[in-house]
């Protein structure tokens, strides 16, 4: 099998598992996944990103409802899944298993986490439990206007280096850094920016969410 057969072979497995989990891939290009802690404002996030371009519906045998919207950029068709929010991803609960799954067998494209800049601290255990099992996303930094009311800044450049994926700042209510966001995740989908994210060394293997 060649390399070019091999990729399309993982398009269409992808396609396969995407549409198990509920979600048409047919019309777009890439899919982009949105996970985040609850009260982060991540659906302000989501509907920044795709303005009246969403519908909803439930994931597949759950009461949980999804939230799933598009957007075009550089001539390119984004789907956006919005995840349900969660602090975890160890599947005690439908909305963590939704998550995970998801993340793992879903393998979007570019996951999208959203944390609150004025409580980073609380939202670094679901980023680094995203971070074990995809290298393909971008930290948005969203509330950066609450953060900064709280004289709270973050220096996003040693933050990205730490964590090893693109940091941006956001207010998505203000539609601040909104461009700059898509941007960023248009060049991780399109391989222009490598993740190496940061991986927790000797994490137990029944701890690493399928790695």
């Amino acid at each position: 099998m060649t390399e070019l057969e091999a990729c399309d072979s993982c398009v269409l497995n992808n396609s396969a598992q995407l549409l198990k989990l509920g979600i048409n891939v047919e019309n777009a290009d890439y899919v982009i996944a949105l996970a985040g802690n609850p009260n982060t404002g991540k659906s302000t996030v989501f509907n920044a990103l795709t303005g009246l371009k969403q519908h909803t519906g439930n994931w597949p045998g759950k009461t949980v409802i999804r939230a799933e919207g598009g957007y075009r950029y550089q001539d390119h068709k984004m789907k956006l899944i919005d995840l349900p929010g969660t602090y975890s991803l160890l599947s005690t609960s439908q909305d963590e298993e939704i998550a995970r799954n998801f993340i793992l067998f879903g393998k979007p494209d570019v996951t999208i986490i959203v944390v609150d800049a004025a409580r980073i601290e609380r939202n670094l255990n679901l980023v680094l439990q995203i971070l074990e099992i995809t290298d393909r996303a971008v930290l948005c930094l969203n509330l950066m206007d609450e953060a900064l009311r709280h004289h709270i800044d973050i220096d996003e450049r040693t933050l990205s280096k730490e964590l090893g994926i693109p940091v941006i700042k956001c207010s998505a209510i203000k539609k601040q850094g909104i461009s700059e966001l898509i941007s960023t995740v248009h060049q991780v989908a399109t391989r222009q920016i490598i993740c190496k994210p940061h991986r927790i060394k000797g994490l137990p293997k029944s701890a690493q969410n399928g790695r």
